[in-house]
C-alpha cells in the first residue's frame, strides 16, 4: 500500500476507531503496538503517523513512547490524548499531573486558524468534544503554539505547522466528538495529502494474488462457523485456488433457525465449493448437559469443535490427494489488534465470549488469513464484491458459541427450540418493520427464570424471554434501539401466542460501553 497511515497504539480501548476513521477516507491504515513501531516505520514507509491515546501516565517512569524516528521522518504526525502528551514530552515540552481531570463531554474554543480545523472549525468559536485525561501538557515544545483550549486543558489542541505536527487532548475518533471525523479527514487528506484510493476491488485483487503466492499447489482446509467472516474468507480463497480448498462446517446444533441449511446451500449450490457438513448436534448437547457456567460452556464447545474438526481433517487427508498444508481462518483486524495489544487487559476474556478457541499445534498447518487487514463492515463490502447474497452478507453478528450464550443456565433441546422459534419471530417482525438494516444486532435471550402467568382460563409456569436490539457503528460501543410500544407489543404478543413455553417478554434497554459482554 503506497498511501499508508501508521497508527501507534499506546493502549487506548478506542484505537481501532482511529483506523476506521482513516479507512473511511479511502486511506489504508495499520495499528501497531508502540514496541513494534520502529519496525513498522521501516516496513510500511507510512505517509503519516497518528499516536493513539492510552491508560499510562507520561510522567511515570518507563511509560510508552513513540520511536524518535517518527519525528525525524519529515512526515505529518498527529497525537491524540496520551499521544499529545507523549509528543510534547519527547519534543521538549512539559506534562504534569495533579490538575483537574476531565472525562466526558467538554467544549473547546478555537484560538487560531489551523490546517487541522480548515473548513470545519472557526476561530473564536466553541465546539463539543470528548475528553478523557488526568495529566495535561503545561509547557509547549519549541515551535508549537496553542490552537484550541478548554476549561481544563489550556493546550487542548497544539500545532507546529511548519513540521506538520499536530496534537489534541480530546478524542476526535469517537462519535461523541461530532466533528472529529472531519478533523481526521483534514489531517489525512489536506495535511498529509493522501489521495484516498484504497478500494475493496483493489484489495480483492491483491488478496487473491497473495493467496496464490502463499499456497501454491497445496491444499487448504477452511473451518466454517456459519458466520459472515469465515464464509467471505472461503469464497475469496476459492476464487484464488479453486478446488484446492475444502470447507468443513461443524454443525454444533447451536445456530439460529434455518442457518445451517442456508450455509450448506450457499456453498454447495451457489458457489459449488467442496464442503463437508458434519452434523454433531447430539454430541454437543450431550457434552453440555448439566453445564451452567458460561466460561465452561465456551471451553466445552471449543474443545468439541477442535476434536471434530481434527477428525475431519484426518479423514480428508486420507482421500489420496494428500493432507492439507494450510488452514484458512476468518481472522479480522480487530482480532489482530487485540492479540498484539501491549496491555493485555480484559480483551482475552471478552473475546472468549465470541470465539470457540483456536486449533491445536498438533494439526501442524500453516495459516491463511486473507481478512486479517479488514474490519467487520469492510468484510461485508468484500462479500458483496465477491457476489455473496445480501441476505447472508447483511446478517447480524452471531457469536461462535451460538445460542449457548443466549440461553443462560443449562442447555437442553427443549430450551433451544423455544429460543430459536422466539428469536425467528422477533427478527421477522424487525424485518417487516423495515428495521433490520438500521439495527446493528438484535436477538432473543431465554432467561434462566420462570414466572407464573395466566393464559386464557389456565395458569402457566413458563420461561421469561428478553429481547435485545442495539445500534452501533463499530460494535465496540452500542446503545439500545428505541422501539415504539406498538412494535414491542406486537412482537411480544406473537411470541407468547406462537411459542409454547414463554409467558412473559421483556425488553433490555441497557447500553454497551466499550469492552463489555452483551449477555451472560
Amino acid at each position: 500500500m503506497q498511501d499508508t497511515v501508521l497508527i501507534i497504539d499506546f493502549g487506548s480501548q478506542v484505537t481501532q476507531l482511529i483506523a476506521r476513521r482513516v479507512r473511511e477516507e479511502g486511506v489504508y491504515s495499520e495499528v501497531v503496538p508502540f514496541q513494534k513501531a520502529e519496525e513498522a516505520l521501516k516496513r510500511l514507509n507510512p505517509k503519516a503517523v497518528i499516536l493513539s491515546g492510552g491508560p499510562a501516565s507520561v510522567i511515570e517512569g518507563e511509560s510508552p513512547r513513540a520511536p524518535q524516528q517518527v519525528f525525524e521522518a519529515g512526515i505529518p504526525v498527529l497525537g491524540i490524548c496520551y499521544g499529545e502528551q507523549a509528543m510534547a514530552a519527547q519534543l521538549g515540552g512539559t506534562v504534569e499531573g495533579g490538575h483537574h481531570r476531565e472525562f466526558g463531554r467538554a467544549e473547546v474554543e478555537v484560538k487560531k486558524p489551523s490546517a487541522l480545523f480548515e473548513g470545519v472549525w472557526q476561530e473564536a468559536q466553541r465546539y463539543l468534544v470528548w475528553m478523557s485525561h488526568g495529566d495535561r501538557v503545561t509547557a509547549l515544545p519549541e515551535g508549537f503554539e496553542v490552537i484550541a483550549t478548554s476549561d481544563n486543558a489550556p493546550f487542548a489542541a497544539i500545532a507546529d505547522e511548519s513540521r506538520r505536527f499536530y496534537a489534541v487532548q480530546f478524542h476526535p475518533e469517537v462519535v461523541h466528538t461530532p466533528d472529529g471525523a472531519k478533523l481526521l479527514r483534514n489531517f489525512v487528506r489536506r495535511i498529509a495529502g493522501l489521495s484516498g484510493d484504497w478500494t475493496m476491488g483493489a484489495f480483492r485483487d491483491s488478496a487473491i494474488a497473495k493467496i496464490r503466492a502463499q499456497v501454491g499447489d497445496k491444499r487448504v482446509l477452511c473451518g466454517l462457523s456459519g458466520g459472515v467472516d469465515s464464509a467471505v474468507a472461503a469464497v475469496l480463497i476459492h476464487e484464488a485456488i479453486g478446488d484446492q480448498l475444502t470447507c468443513v462446517f461443524v454443525d454444533h446444533g447451536l445456530m439460529r433457525q434455518g442457518e445451517a441449511e442456508q450455509v450448506v446451500s450457499l456453498f454447495r449450490n451457489t458457489f459449488n465449493i467442496p464442503l463437508v457438513h458434519v452434523d454433531v448436534a447430539d454430541l454437543f448437547l450431550r457434552e453440555l448437559a448439566g453445564v451452567t457456567d458460561p466460561e465452561t460452556k465456551r471451553k466445552t464447545i471449543g474443545k468439541l469443535f477442535i476434536d471434530v474438526f481434527d477428525a475431519e481433517a484426518k479423514a480428508i487427508a486420507s482421500d489420496g490427494k494428500g493432507a492439507p498444508d494450510f488452514l484458512a481462518q476468518g481472522t479480522l483486524y480487530p482480532d489482530v489488534i487485540e492479540s498484539v495489544s501491549f496491555t493485555g487487559g480484559p480483551s482475552v476474556t471478552i473475546k472468549s465470549h465470541h470465539n470457540v478457541g483456536g486449533l491445536p499445534e498438533r494439526m501442524n498447518m500453516k495459516l491463511v488469513e486473507p481478512l486479517r487487514d479488514l474490519f467487520k463492515d469492510e468484510v461485508r463490502v468484500l462479500g458483496r464484491e465477491l457476489g455473496l447474497p445480501e441476505s447472508f452478507v447483511g446478517r447480524h453478528p452471531f457469536p461462535g458459541p451460538g445460542l449457548a450464550i443466549r440461553c443462560p443456565g443449562e442447555i437442553t433441546p427443549e430450551k433451544l427450540e423455544i429460543l430459536r422459534k422466539a428469536d425467528a419471530i422477533y427478527l421477522e417482525e424487525i424485518r417487516a418493520a423495515g428495521l433490520y438494516d438500521v439495527i446493528w444486532q438484535a436477538f432473543a435471550v431465554l432467561l434462566p427464570v420462570r414466572t407464573v402467568g395466566v393464559m386464557g382460563d389456565g395458569r402457566t409456569y413458563d420461561h421469561v424471554l428478553a429481547l435485545r436490539a442495539v445500534t452501533s457503528v463499530d460494535g465496540m460501543t452500542a446503545d439500545f434501539y428505541p422501539f415504539d410500544m406498538n412494535f414491542l407489543g406486537r412482537a411480544a404478543t406473537r411470541i407468547i401466542n406462537e411459542v409454547k413455553g414463554i409467558n412473559r417478554v421483556v425488553y433490555d434497554v441497557t447500553s454497551k460501553p466499550p469492552g463489555t459482554i452483551e449477555w451472560e
